[in-house]
């Protein structure tokens, strides 16, 4: 390969681990340092670059662990520009977006329907996307009921016969049927009139009907408990003890348990903590005690608030990011250390300034394994100390790499199409969801710079295989 081929790749291989950081953290919302407005152009530019020079990798990243709101861009993206691509890569890129359509939230997809269908998106590919995905729900009568509004638009838009049966009565002729033989459409239509039958129907449809009949707030919710969803209890009545927290996922788990009060934490301290454990050790899997000794650095200052709209998000992905780090290592050899200097992780606050050279150093000089960093690396106490800091570890001290040092950060930068940095020798990957670890900590070593685009580009061809069920 010759010097001009060496440097193209780089420049690809940045490209590609610059657009995962940004497709796992950014969901176009406000963060704590830049507004909504500016990390919806920041990403909509992103998306478009990559798009347009890695159009085979950018298909790629719907099988990483990528958030939601980006898998339903990359989708969208795709299909709007068919044109761009090959017939391969059009029959790989349709597997992988319908892949990814399965996994995703109903109600993500059914706004990706309607954002095709107002760029007038109407391609054969689209159209059999939109009826396979339509046809394979389990329970198409509750899709009605639940997305009444996404279901008859993406099926005029998919060019579905409306059909004279009850669902395609219920849809597209509400009056012509005076009753229905499905339970659940029959209690939509008795709901009207009747307020017993809300009870019958899924949480969010009944809303509307209780508010309708005007019935009060703490009967409607006593009497829909029992058809309430685990995460509808904890949004409705997030202060409930006793909440069944056994299966919740890591970063849920710890975002619940940072919305209650430190009375409360501290009066379920046991139960609390042995339900995130318990999380943790789900997550670590087969990794659980097998990554040595291992120092954390978890940014808990204030500036993890994030904001109104991600509150404490940043925080709670460190939270779940510590005890999954004491699952992963040996037994005895996690070391924690967060920047205010508190002990107790389930007391955690946002709180004060962003000491990280200071903990940094303190989690060198336990000699770990391995050294991660969880912080949005906004470092301010002293400005640039943690960089520093790294740098001459890295080249100096370190130079052979006996530990491991990776910076995870919870937090899109819209002025830097990235996720901030902390030092050029140490790698940075983001994240969204703390369970993603151990995944993201491997993808991190392709920015190190020890391996090149070829390498990558196998790591990718590895996880869209086995994400397509191909290996």
């Amino acid at each position: 390969m010759d010097g001009h081929e060496t440097l193209a790749d780089l420049v690809a291989a940045e490209d590609v681990l610059l657009f995962v950081n940004a497709a796992v953290t950014a969901t176009g919302q406000r963060e704590f340092r830049s507004a909504a407005g500016e990390q919806r152009l920041s990403l909509a530019f992103l998306h478009e670059y990559v798009r347009v020079n890695h159009r085979r990798v950018y298909a790629a990243s719907l099988a990483l662990d990528i958030n939601d709101h980006n898998a339903a861009l990359v989708a969208e993206q795709l299909l709007r520009h068919a044109h761009e691509a090959t017939p391969d890569e059009k029959r790989l890129e349709g597997r992988l977006v319908a892949a990814r359509l399965a996994a995703l939230p109903p109600q993500r997809v059914y706004r990706l329907f309607a954002a095709l269908r107002a760029a007038r998106v109407n391609n054969r590919r689209t159209r059999a996307l939109m009826r396979d995905w339509l046809a394979s729900r389990p329970d198409p009568a509750y899709h009605a009921v639940k997305y009444r509004a996404g279901v008859k638009a993406a099926a005029r838009h998919a060019h579905l016969p409306p059909g004279h049966d009850e669902l395609g009565d219920f849809l597209f002729a509400p009056h012509r049927r005076t009753r229905y033989a499905d339970p659940l459409l029959d209690a939509h239509r008795r709901a009207r009139y009747e307020q017993a039958a809300l009870y019958e129907l899924p949480f969010t449809v009944a809303e509307g009907f209780a508010a309708r009949h005007g019935v009060p707030r703490e009967r409607f919710l006593e009497r829909m408990a029992p058809r309430m969803t685990r995460l509808e209890r904890l949004r409705t009545r997030p202060d409930a003890a006793g909440t069944d927290l056994g299966t919740m996922p890591l970063t849920r788990l710890a975002l619940y348990v940072l919305s209650l009060g430190f009375a409360e934490r501290v009066a379920r301290r046991a139960e609390l903590t042995d339900a995130l454990r318990s999380a943790a050790r789900r997550a670590a899997g087969p990794y659980a005690g097998t990554w040595g000794r291992v120092a954390a650095v978890l940014d808990d200052s204030y500036s993890s608030y994030g904001s109104g709209v991600k509150r404490r998000r940043p925080l709670a992905v460190a939270l779940g990011c510590h005890f999954l780090l004491e699952a992963l290592a040996a037994p005895g050899a996690y070391v924690p250390l967060w920047t205010s200097g508190g002990t107790d992780p389930l007391c955690v606050r946002p709180w004060g300034a962003t000491p990280l050279g200071t903990r940094v150093l303190d989690a060198l000089a336990t000699d770990p394994e391995r050294l991660l960093i969880v912080s949005d690396g906004w470092d301010n106490a002293p400005p640039g100390l943690a960089g520093e800091v790294l740098r001459v570890w890295r080249t100096r001290l370190d130079p052979g790499r006996r530990t491991s040092v990776v910076h995870l950060n919870p937090v899109y930068d819209a002025d830097g199409f990235d996720v901030r940095r902390l030092a050029p020798g140490v790698p940075t990957a983001g994240v969204r969801d703390a369970e993603d670890l151990p995944a993201l900590v491997e993808i991190a070593q392709f920015a190190e710079g020890r391996t090149g685009f070829a390498e990558l580009r196998a790591y990718l061809d590895r996880r869209v295989a086995l994400f397509l069920g191909d290996a």
